[in-house]
């Protein structure tokens, strides 16, 4: 890892109401659990035994009326139209996780209703984000009369109004933030739209597609397997796009994460064979970490067809092979990933002015276009400030990744700048963007004055947010089991952290890895002894040796060793009295 480990949080131990205290005492008694278990379940919003039930227990039963999104009822017809009179269908998606999960989902879904499909996925370099003219034209060549966008479209005006003049209809299904004019498709559904009143408003781009393909099942009134197979394509997109996985993403995840573990379709199995998941149980966080980078690979690198084509395969030997491409793909984007956030952090380090600025924007001609948004993502967790990568593109444009920090709104302050703008798109915490090389300086200028003027102390400062301080005598299996039933976490429903202080070393704290960087804890507070790891901490190794305590902040999780398996702490934070 080329990143450096140190950690510089503001820990912020959550307190409870008069109102929540009372609850955990009643819910602790009616459910006869401990009340720091009562405590996990009452951050949540539970107060009773049927929410608790609720809660550990999602139902499909509880998933939103479909038809409750804006348009939903035009694109239903259209493809009720389309199915009736034999039209070629084209399904387009974006290059990344959300996009491609979203066409396997719509073409496995529709291949039950028929053959006359295909599928477009665009080229990131020569066609970039969105609905391209590339792309109308190879569906006018095909012979497709509809196209169903998704997870992109939303800003496609003059592409939507090319593909009519071509007898060429649109169904859109997006999740990023609209412009003021909404393209003039049959039917255009986004939950971010001002006049769509679907109760829920944070699916992925798959999640919107998802809820077509439910709408139409509804309304035909077919086996609600008929589009709930499909959920694994859902679980990797609610992952990898970061979305909350509250209300409705909970239950998709939840769900789709079952599925996955039980009966995961050929290509996704042959994925997990290669990712060293198999016969492990899948966990939301191995969909982000493991699962989804793969994914994103193709895209990054080559072309998002690949994965598709992964997705919904249903050849056992065209999988295994694709499988073993695709874990190459992503090792070489690792080592792109590296090179550019090592030169990044260089260009940083040597600007004089670096410390006095309230954001970060790089650009060098050389970086590959396909890792800029992972490099921006690794820039602000190094400086912790509204990030944007840029690199060459064609014509004297450069394009590239914006990421942001804690609360803010980083759309809003790209869109500040949007006459310095060729394109942009995305939402509060990420987004894309391309201008004229002339323009950059000018672009810098006027988003670092933006940022400066709107960003908060609090939001220029990495908050660690711990759940309760607790001894680790309170890490019981019971205390566990109630952890586990809050699964999946993730954005909104974050795997809690927990504080212990006064750790001391028990007998083999050590540093460990190929340059010892890391820490191998063996620590006790007094009432009971556990081990864990520290990533990129192997410099405590030695305070801890001669028996100095440290507080420590860390989220519980599961180490498994010759089929036995124990808890271990999965370390954020070490403070010791220096600190």
């Amino acid at each position: 890892m080329i990143l450096s480990y140190e950690m510089n949080y503001k820990w912020q131990i959550r307190q409870q109401s008069e109102e929540e205290l009372r609850a955990i005492s009643i819910l602790s008694k009616e459910l006869t659990i401990s009340p720091l278990s009562a405590r996990i379940l009452v951050d949540r919003g539970i107060r009773t035994r049927e929410e608790a039930s609720n809660y550990v227990h999602p139902s499909i039963d509880n998933l939103h009326d479909p038809y409750l999104m804006k348009d939903m009822d035009k694109a239903v017809e259209r493809i009720e139209k389309a199915l009736a009179q034999h039209e070629k269908i084209l399904i387009y998606g974006d290059y990344d996780v959300d996009g491609t999960t979203a066409v396997a989902l719509m073409y496995t879904f529709l291949k039950q209703l028929t053959d006359n499909l295909d599928f477009y996925i665009p080229d990131r370099y020569t066609e970039g984000y969105g609905i391209s003219y590339k792309g109308i034209d190879y569906a006018e060549a095909e012979g497709c009369t509809l196209i169903i966008a998704l997870d992109c479209g939303i800003k496609a005006m003059d592409k939507v109004r090319y593909a009519t003049e071509k007898n060429i209809d649109f169904i859109i299904c997006d999740h990023h933030e609209p412009a003021e004019v909404i393209p003039a498709a049959v039917a255009v559904l986004d939950i971010k739209r001002g006049d769509c009143t679907y109760p829920f408003k944070d699916l992925s781009g798959c999640g919107v597609g998802f809820k077509l393909t439910q709408a139409y099942a509804i309304k035909h009134h077919m086996d609600a397997a008929t589009y709930l197979n499909q959920l694994p394509f859902l679980a990797m997109s609610i992952a990898s796009d970061v979305v909350s996985v509250v209300d409705e993403n909970r239950i998709l995840e939840y769900y789709g994460l079952q599925q996955i573990n039980k009966y995961p379709s050929v290509g996704l199995a042959a994925i997990i064979e290669v990712a060293g998941l198999s016969g492990k149980v899948i966990t939301m966080s191995d969909l982000l970490f493991k699962i989804g980078p793969r994914i994103n690979a193709c895209g990054r690198l080559y072309t998002g067809k690949e994965a598709v084509l992964q997705l919904i395969t249903e050849d056992p030997c065209f999988a295994a092979e694709q499988a073993r491409n695709i874990n190459s793909y992503n090792a070489e984007r690792k080592g792109y990933d590296n090179q550019v956030t090592e030169e990044a952090l260089t260009i940083l380090r040597e600007d004089p002015d670096n410390d006095l600025k309230h954001t970060t924007v790089v650009y060098s001609p050389t970086w590959h276009k396909g890792v800029v948004g992972i490099a921006a993502s690794r820039l602000t967790e190094s400086y912790y400030r509204p990030t944007i990568v840029l690199t060459a593109g064609e014509n004297g444009i450069i394009s590239g990744s914006a990421r942001s920090v804690s609360d803010f709104d980083l759309y809003a302050a790209i869109d500040s700048c949007r006459d310095l703008l060729t394109n942009f798109g995305g939402h509060k915490f990420a987004a894309g963007l391309s201008m004229r090389i002339d323009d950059l300086p000018a672009f810098k200028q006027r988003f670092e004055a933006y940022v400066a003027a709107h960003i908060t102390p609090e939001q220029q400062q990495s908050v660690l947010r711990i759940e309760a301080e607790i001894a680790l005598a309170d890490i019981t299996p019971q205390f566990m089991a109630i952890l586990k039933h809050l699964e999946p976490f993730g954005p909104g429903n974050e795997r809690p952290v927990f504080l212990t202080r006064h750790l001391i070393n028990n007998r083999y704290t050590r540093a460990v890895g190929q340059n010892k960087e890391h820490l191998h804890l063996d620590v006790t507070d007094g009432t009971a002894a556990i081990e864990g790891i520290a990533f990129g901490r192997g410099d405590m190794a030695l305070y801890l040796q001669n028996g100095n305590p440290a507080d420590i902040c860390y989220e519980l999780g599961e180490n498994t060793f010759n089929h036995h398996t124990t808890t271990q702490l999965m370390v954020h934070d070490i403070k010791t009295n220096s600190n």
